[in-house]
């Protein structure tokens, strides 16, 4: 562990995090980033995808190598649990009960751990059991059918492994982990990207059950329906994104395309949408992307160039506030967020390295 990582809000933490993928080392380097002393225990002589010491997902711990299926490794596995705060682990319901590393074993054990549980379906209902991935399980809570066009498109495996995932593992994890220092209880964190997708479309159900939102793709406020709030090709074909909601930004935003005179419908005339949009599509192909990002860009028509990843690290604003960061060569996310008084910083390197299960006992002694 890093002296930056052991200097962070969640200095003095332990973390056994049982290998797996997605979310569950999302949420670990996420809690790693955070300062939390992390642990990885894999199955040994594993070849991953991607090398250990160039994927973000594995940076800022190290792990031990422990074979589940071996008396002898699954007792040094429930030693390490002993004497942890928290464990991850995001196996399929009932396989850490058949290794005997269940949460009622483990409870006997440390009976303030906190016990985080990630699964696609949850650890209870008709589909626990079903295999699945991220579209899968965001497409039963309503949000995959909201977005796209004429299909349904997948928002990559951003808003199920990591939104409704990873990030609400974590959500529940530091929320048991404050009752338990306050009740000496742990607490089991059943977290299902189903249920944590579902949450994140509070506001989506929220307008739709007041009348604000169809349930038709692209015909609404945030989803590309409205022709301000959408994204443009420009004449290098490259694209803009525009996003001028408030009237006060959107007549910004007429001013400064050179359509304020333009005799166009109203801004809310839905009927006059699809002349909007064609008058803003026919503006935004008269100049280059980075053209029209240098006369929108911090202004208030809500406008911004849409970035490759390879030119996203590089942007002013992203570089300033130092989002990006560069470890073993592999460009990368910084620490997020950031706290005033825990300047993060991302670890890899000698932190993702393989660690003896007796150097672990030691320090966590």
């Amino acid at each position: 562990m890093s002296e930056v990582a052991a200097n962070g809000p969640l200095r003095g933490v332990k973390v056994v995090e049982i290998q797996g993928l997605g979310p569950t080392p999302f949420a670990a380097m996420w809690l790693a980033d955070m300062g939390a002393d992390v642990v990885r225990i894999q199955r040994p002589n594993l070849k991953p995808l991607i090398p250990q010491k160039v994927d973000v997902l594995n940076r800022g711990r190290g792990f031990v190598e422990l074979d589940l299926k071996s008396p002898a490794d699954r007792d040094h596995a429930r030693t390490l649990v002993g004497r942890a705060d928290m464990l991850i682990e995001g196996m399929r319901p009932g396989v850490m009960e058949r290794l005997g590393l269940g949460p009622e074993h483990v409870a006997a054990i440390n009976p303030k751990l906190v016990y985080g549980r990630m699964t696609g379906w949850g650890q209870s209902g008709p589909l626990a059991q079903a295999a699945g991935h991220d579209i899968n399980y965001i497409a039963i809570t309503g949000a995959l059918h909201a977005i796209g066009g004429e299909h349904p498109v997948p928002p990559l495996n951003l808003l199920g492994d990591f939104g409704g995932g990873g990030m609400y593992l974590v959500a529940g994890m530091l929320a048991a982990l404050h009752a338990a220092r306050e009740t000496g209880q742990g607490a089991v964190v059943d977290a299902a990207i189903t249920d944590g997708t579902a949450h994140l479309m509070a506001m989506i159900y929220s307008m739709h059950g007041s009348g604000l939102w169809v349930d038709t793709r692209e015909a609404n406020l945030l989803d590309g329906g409205a022709p301000f709030y959408t994204v443009y090709e420009c004449a290098c074909g490259g694209h803009m994104s525009v996003g001028a909601l408030e009237a006060k930004f959107y007549a910004e935003l007429l001013d400064r395309i050179g359509l304020a005179d333009a005799g166009l419908p109203a801004q809310m005339d839905i009927e006059g949408w699809p002349k909007l949009r064609t008058a803003f599509a026919d503006r935004f192909m008269t100049k280059t992307r980075d053209e029209w990002a240098a006369l929108l860009e911090g202004t208030d028509a809500c406008c911004a160039p849409v970035l490759s990843l390879k030119e996203a690290p590089h942007h002013p604003h992203n570089r300033a506030r130092g989002s990006f960061t560069d470890i073993s060569d592999v460009t990368q996310p910084a620490v997020a967020p950031q706290l005033s008084h825990y300047p993060g910083h991302a670890t890899a390197g000698e932190d993702n390295d393989a660690c003896a299960f007796e150097d672990v006992l030691k320090r966590w002694s």
